[in-house]
């Protein structure tokens, strides 16, 4: 998936209600999560090294991210029986579960 093709998904996703710069800076945030968890030991790897396998759940994690702006880290909220409550500060483990670490020997 080309990176014009994930941002065509995210806003399908999302709404188109943002600059594309701001679709584009989530986008990167995601990916650099994403190459956390698969290349956890090597800092070299760069958007274009993720597989495309994983391209939706960069997508995804954009979108999730994106939901929760204003709202970061958020713990518990309740308001006029609306209750929220975030799984963690960060991207939930529930959404890199399928992302297996890549290792290597030196």
């Amino acid at each position: 998936m080309t990176n014009a093709e994930k941002l065509t998904l995210l806003k399908t996703m999302y709404g188109d209600s943002e600059e594309d710069a701001v679709f584009n800076a989530y986008l990167s945030i995601a990916a650099g999560k994403v190459l956390e968890r698969l290349y956890p030991f090597d800092d070299k790897k760069t958007e274009d090294d993720i597989p495309a396998k994983h391209h939706h759940t960069q997508v995804n994690i954009a979108n999730y991210l994106l939901g929760k702006r204003g709202a970061e880290g958020e713990i518990k909220h309740n308001e006029n029986g609306i209750e929220r409550t975030y799984e963690s500060g960060d991207v939930p483990e529930s959404m890199l579960k399928d992302i297996v670490p890549h290792c290597g020997v030196l």
